[in-house]
């Protein structure tokens, strides 16, 4: 990469500098050089002032666009045809834009300078508008500045989920199988890990409107990173339920599950696989049949992954504010918020509206909007939850989803079209049981009495989870209901399992560029794929 000094060199006569001349064009022979078979284009971006990182600030090279993490950081993968005159662009709302040929770029940091804005200065218009005028304009826009039908969107998709054990107390209170006391539950308590936190990542094709049930993906590549060590090892506590079942329980008994009020009948054979016979590693059909069902399972995993993903991304783009019926639906419903325009700020030198947003009533999200003063487009929009989503307490069962924020951002594109750029959310939820526990064992076929054994528990247990998605959008092209219905899914790709954070997975790809937790990211116990 070329050094200040060697920058300011060129900018000289050159007469004054012959005869350091050919040094210097060697080094930018090698510049050049090398730029071309640079694979990627690494910085952060960070204020020039606070020298704070900037998160999702919009970076764009010959109409690429890639977003900044929470970190400021991004890296841009230089194709074949990116040149070093090329020029790269950068831009947030409230700093000043800067645009460079890519070469200039020589530094890990990147510094943006906040706009200056005069309390006097007034957005030039025939009208001062109201919040909501402003707010009815961007909806009587929205079919000029977006597409809102049928698309084909190249994407990339990361979530994490965090989870936490915060309570598991339980008090015994009658137990007639002596293999069911204290020492075994503990056991299977201790299996259960306290804290555990699991990603994923995807790149795909989605094609699909603005109706969450009307999506198909393609999947190109996927990834897991998590610690096995911490999973939930079902099949060593079915093997342990299951020996002490098989040798305390008659073959016909039935089971009834209650808590408190309520209760379930479960037959023998569904409170384990108990009475399977050992195949016969010498019966080839028997392992035939075997091997078919892991396929069949593999396939059937293949399906989920995809079906999972496609949904989770249906109800990410359903919910964008530009659509009615979402649960951010300021644009549509502006009568429930309190609408307060609260200043002027700029995209570059773009003029842009800030509006606050407060529920006044129902409408559980309040927040800031942003919305370009010449065409009336939302440009992005942060949220929060000022009230829990869901508040669920009955009988000693808790559910309260009680964090729900984010930031969606929008880009306009050379089709002069604003396209959904970046998603980013998190959503928090605890979940408690605080209930009596009865598991009793019936048979019918026993003279007399025909409850046989039972297990009674007080339980009172407590479980965290922190989730979130972070949705890029690369490219997004239109099409029509032909082409969607044309297109038929696969199910051919599940993820790589990763024990680690490998940085040459996603080599060749852009992504959002992962943050530091997810770089240091180490299994306790290294795992075999």
């Amino acid at each position: 990469m070329l050094t200040p000094n060697a920058i300011a060199f060129f900018e000289q006569p050159l007469a004054m500098n012959m005869p350091k001349f050919f040094p210097y064009l060697f080094y930018l022979f090698l510049f050049f050089t090398s730029f071309q078979h640079a694979q990627s284009l690494t910085s952060v971006i960070v204020d020039s002032v606070s020298k704070k990182p900037i998160p999702y600030a919009t970076v764009q090279l010959n109409n690429r666009g890639m977003i900044t993490n929470e970190e400021g950081r991004f890296k841009f993968l230089l194709k074949d045809a990116v040149e070093a005159t090329d020029s790269l662009f950068i831009s947030c709302i409230g700093y000043e834009s800067i645009g460079r040929p890519i070469s200039e770029f020589t530094d890990s940091l990147i510094y943006l300078r906040p706009k200056a804005i005069e309390l006097q200065e007034v957005i030039v218009s025939n009208k001062n508008y109201t919040p909501e005028e402003i707010i009815e304009l961007v909806e009587d826009n929205i079919e000029k500045n977006y597409i809102t039908r049928f698309s084909k969107k190249r994407l990339f998709l990361r979530e994490t989920y965090q989870s936490k054990i915060i309570k598991t107390d339980y008090q015994i209170k009658k137990s007639t199988i002596d293999a069911f006391n204290k020492n075994f539950l503990d056991s299977v308590i201790q299996t259960v890990p306290k804290n555990n936190i699991y990603y994923t990542e995807m790149l795909g094709d989605l094609y699909g409107s603005d109706d969450g049930d009307e999506q198909k993906l393609d999947l190109i590549k996927a990834s897991e990173l998590y610690d096995k060590s911490k999973e939930l090892d079902v099949e060593l506590l079915e093997e342990k339920f299951n020996k002490i079942v098989k040798e305390n329980i008659k073959t016909d008994s039935y089971f009834k599950v209650k808590s408190g009020l309520f209760g379930t009948k479960v037959d023998a054979e569904d409170m384990g696989d108990v009475f399977k016979e050992e195949i016969d590693s010498t019966d080839i059909a028997a392992l035939n049949k075997q091997l078919e069902e892991e396929k069949k399972k593999k396939d059937e995993r293949r399906e989920f992954f995809l079906e999972y993903k496609r949904k989770t991304l249906g109800n990410l783009f359903e919910n964008l504010p530009i659509f009615d019926d979402t649960d951010y639906n300021v644009i549509y419903r502006p009568n429930r918020y309190e609408l307060t325009l609260e200043n002027h700020t700029y995209l570059g030198d773009q003029a842009v509206y800030v509006i606050k947003f407060v529920p006044d009533g129902s409408p559980e999200y309040g927040g800031m909007l942003y919305i370009n003063s010449d065409d009336f487009a939302l440009i992005r929009m942060d949220f929060e939850n000022t009230e829990s989503l869901r508040d669920f307490k009955l009988l000693g069962v808790s559910i309260n989803e009680y964090l729900a924020k984010g930031s969606i951002l929008f880009d306009k594109g050379p089709d002069q079209k604003y396209h959904l750029r970046y998603y980013s959310i998190i959503k928090g939820i605890r979940a408690g049981f605080k209930r009596p526990l009865t598991i009793i064992e019936k048979n019918k076929n026993v003279k007399g009495r025909r409850k046989q054994n039972e297990l009674a528990l007080k339980v009172d247990a407590a479980f965290g989870n922190i989730n979130q998605y972070e949705l890029i959008v690369f490219d997004e092209k239109p099409i029509n209901s032909g082409q969607f219905e044309a297109f038929k899914e696969k199910t051919g790709v599940l993820p790589t399992y990763m024990p680690d954070y490998d940085p040459n997975f996603w080599k060749g790809h852009d992504i959002i560029e992962p943050n530091q937790a997810i770089k240091e990211f180490t299994s306790e116990v290294q795992s075999e794929n």
